[in-house]
């Protein structure tokens, strides 16, 4: 059996605080996700954290795992077996109906035969809640500003008749609602690792889906509009079709390209609404035909025009 660095799989220093690993484990259980991450290993990577956090978060499992590393020097991949008298004072003997029944660690011979020595004081114990899970949850931009309902795919944690923790994947419907930002948790009450009093809940972060016109700021909303050189030149009223839906916008004569026009109280909505700001993009008329490139012509000559003039 190989030993097995829980604070390497981590990243987290012998010291670190609960919150230091909770964050640690938030972070890579976010990246690894089988529902996000795109990583071979995904899946497997994902069983790992959770069975590092399940010992390294659990005060007495945490004792007990620095206990039998305190003077010695093991290494993750070494080979490892618990000395004769490992477990004394942890309550009971070996096996148990504690002794496969961690947090992620059913699968983990190292977990299994570090932890069955803990199964009488955990009989002994009040039934724990189980973890709390974490994923991410991309959607459209225009999902925040009308609210909507999603569907995902989750890998989730289930306990057999013989407390065995198994995965299996199934579907979730979730409601978007209106105003959400990127970054933003959604909490879903008793949809997370399963436990002797009940699920823990899952924690949906939001993220938006990119696009190549939208650059969102918090509540405020970016967006590029292209318009025709004459559009910018002598000015008019666009259509634009924003992510609240279309908008007629003036266009001060004289503009230039990159010049920004301020709607207020068209980002995100939300107690303090945000605003939507349009960015104009100068897109000229391709010279494709004899006609456009005598207008071209035309204009070079009669307008005499250097934009690189006082460069």
């Amino acid at each position: 059996m190989e030993y097995k660095d829980y604070y390497q799989t981590l990243g987290v220093a012998k010291t670190a605080s609960d919150d230091e690993i909770k964050k640690a484990y938030r972070k890579l259980v976010r990246k690894y996700h089988p529902d996000v991450s795109k990583e071979a290993d995904a899946q497997a990577k994902t069983q790992e954290i959770n069975e590092a956090y399940g010992v390294l978060s659990d005060a007495e499992k945490r004792t007990a795992y620095d206990d039998l590393g305190r003077g010695h020097q093991y290494r993750a991949g070494q080979e490892f077996r618990p000395p004769p008298d490992w477990g004394r004072g942890f309550g009971g003997g070996a096996g148990g109906p504690g002794a496969s029944a961690g947090f992620g660690g059913a699968d983990s011979d190292f977990f299994a035969d570090l932890f069955a020595n803990l199964g009488g004081r955990r009989r002994q114990a009040p039934p724990q809640r189980g973890e709390d899970s974490h994923a991410s949850i991309t959607i459209d931009l225009a999902d925040t500003y009308t609210g909507a309902t999603r569907t995902i795919s989750l890998t989730v944690a289930e306990r057999d008749a013989q407390d065995r923790i198994f995965t299996r994947e199934r579907n979730l419907s979730v409601n978007i609602p209106k105003g959400v930002t990127a970054g933003q948790q959604l909490r879903l009450s008793g949809q997370g690792q399963p436990g002797a009093a009940g699920p823990g809940d899952l924690y949906l972060e939001i993220q938006f889906r990119p696009h190549n016109r939208y650059r969102i700021d918090g509540r405020d909303v970016y967006q590029t509009v292209p318009v025709a050189p004459w559009e910018l030149a002598l000015g008019g009223e666009v259509e634009v079709t924003t992510p609240s839906g279309k908008v007629n916008v003036t266009v001060p004569a004289g503009s230039q390209s990159g010049r920004k026009l301020r709607l207020r109280g068209r980002g995100i909505p939300g107690k303090e609404v945000g605003d939507l700001y349009l960015l104009l993009e100068v897109v000229l008329p391709p010279a494709t035909s004899d006609k456009a490139r005598e207008l071209y012509q035309t204009m070079a000559r009669e307008m005499a025009f250097n934009p690189r003039a006082g460069g």
